[in-house]
């Protein structure tokens, strides 16, 4: 039986193969057998503490931390269920190093398991490469965003790269296809946003006074009456941050079934923008381990760019 299903509650001390690692998915890693959604709970509940104190799911941990574990249950699934994660579509491989993976992301993959999704992009990389020490999300994407991502195959340059994701030294630069024709040229989008967790753990973001500071920066690249292309660069990196700030600004990104306008998406969805247009397209950093400048880019996917090439043939003055 897993010790941690004992009556008793656990104190785990935080290794190097820990360090900065969510404490959710420390505790999704070491609770094998137990229900995600008993592991979130006894998180959001404040049962799992940290050097004594509650933490939120996203608290990242330190070398030597002490996490107390409360008593908790194994599933009973069935064997059969203990499935290797299914492969799904090939991942494009953008740039790859002994410290990093930067891969091309599809539109339609969460980049990991959780809230209704059995098995994410680093699941799936985890399986098809068994024998890898360590694969980690340096950052995210949201399920429906296509483009880069990175993944870190060293603990140095994972912490080295959410250093460097904190202090915006990652210049992330994204193109998005969004409802009605942008006024006036390159502009910042400047609006603090308030992050809310549902019962369900769907997250939930609003511009609010109160809010954390969030800036984005947008330049228009083609306009239509009722279309516009934008290049944006994200200054912060918060959640949903760039399909808040453009449903803020009256430019809901197409296709956004959370943020944007439904009837909109609808009549696009027959011409063919069938899914969110937003897309992750170039990196620059330097870097985590090595410091030699990186710049990487995702071609714009085909079903998005048909889309775009459509939208504005002949109508072109950006």
């Amino acid at each position: 039986m897993n010790e941690l299903s004992k009556a008793r509650a656990t104190v785990l001390e935080v290794g190097e193969d820990g360090v900065a690692q969510r404490i959710d998915n420390y505790l999704l890693r070491r609770l094998k057998g137990v229900p995600k959604s008993h592991v979130y709970r006894v998180v959001r509940s404040g049962e799992v503490r940290v050097n004594s104190a509650r933490v939120r799911p996203d608290h990242r941990l330190q070398l030597g931390d002490r996490v107390r574990v409360p008593p908790v249950r194994l599933a009973t699934a069935p064997p059969r269920l203990r499935r290797t994660p299914p492969r799904g579509p090939p991942l494009s491989v953008i740039f790859e190093d002994p410290a990093l993976l930067v891969i091309d992301k599809p539109s339609g993959i969460a980049v990991h398991g959780g809230s209704g999704v059995s098995f994410g992009v680093i699941e799936s990389l985890r399986a098809a490469h068994p024998r890898a020490k360590l694969l980690e999300l340096a950052h995210r994407l949201d399920r429906d965003t296509s483009g880069l991502l990175i993944i870190a195959k060293k603990r140095s340059a994972l912490v080295e790269l959410h250093r460097m994701l904190r202090e915006g030294e990652v210049n992330k630069v994204y193109l998005a296809l969004v409802k009605g024709r942008w006024q006036g040229g390159a502009r910042e989008i400047r609006a603090p946003l308030h992050k809310a967790v549902g019962t369900g753990g769907e997250r939930r973001v609003a511009v609010r006074p109160h809010g954390v500071a969030a800036i984005t920066r947008a330049r228009p690249l083609a306009v239509s009456p009722t279309l516009s292309l934008l290049e944006l660069q994200l200054l912060t990196g918060r959640t949903h941050q760039i399909r808040v700030h453009l449903a803020h600004v009256g430019h809901p990104v197409v296709g956004d079934d959370k943020y944007g306008d439904f009837a909109f998406n609808r009549e696009m969805a027959r011409l063919g923008a069938k899914r969110l247009c937003l897309h992750a397209l170039r990196l620059e950093l330097a870097h985590p381990l090595g410091g030699a400048l990186l710049r990487l880019v995702s071609p714009v996917p085909a079903d998005v760019q048909a889309v775009i090439d459509f939208s504005f043939e002949g109508d072109r003055d950006g």
